[in-house]
């Protein structure tokens, strides 16, 4: 079950619900090991694929490409980028600061009509649990990029 606490932004002087990641990641080898007892696939297996799909994902990206990852969801390079006031001083080089990879999760249409719901996301099923609000975010790096309110850090976030 996920967790949350109440936190206030100091920009915008209200206060709103920060998902919070406790306790250390979940591992490539503990999902292998996940994965080979729901498949037919060996555990051994399963981690030499994941530990080349990094290095498969950024060779195609780096043609120009998304990445489709069924079930999951769509992976592509964006640019933080500063602007200039005129086109004689464009450069390119100069004016990316940071490469990030973005990642948008699939999503399916709900039964019920127009609506859609995210990959990963099943809100009916997930229990939230209040945390009290000097709980930390323990994801290594930073706050997780996870706050879901003004003050999330795109710089922590590696999905961008």
């Amino acid at each position: 079950m996920p967790f949350w606490k109440k936190t206030f932004s100091k920009r915008t002087a209200v206060y709103y619900p920060q998902a919070i990641v406790q306790g250390k990641p979940v591992e490539t080898e503990t999902i292998a090991k996940d994965l080979a007892k729901i498949s037919t696939v060996s555990n051994s297996d399963v981690q030499a694929v994941l530990g080349d799909i990094a290095g498969v994902m950024h060779t195609r990206m780096s043609q120009g490409k998304s990445v489709h990852i069924k079930g999951l969801g769509y992976f592509r390079y964006v640019l933080d980028t500063k602007g200039v006031k005129n086109l004689d001083d464009f450069d390119f080089e100069k004016q990316v600061q940071a490469v990030r990879v973005q990642f948008v999760p699939e999503r399916t249409k709900l039964p019920s009509g127009g609506a859609y719901t995210r990959a990963l996301v099943d809100s009916e099923e997930l229990e939230w649990i209040e945390l009290p609000a000097d709980a930390k975010d323990t994801t290594p790096g930073g706050d997780g990029g996870g706050s879901g309110g003004d003050d999330g850090n795109m710089d922590v976030n590696p999905l961008g």
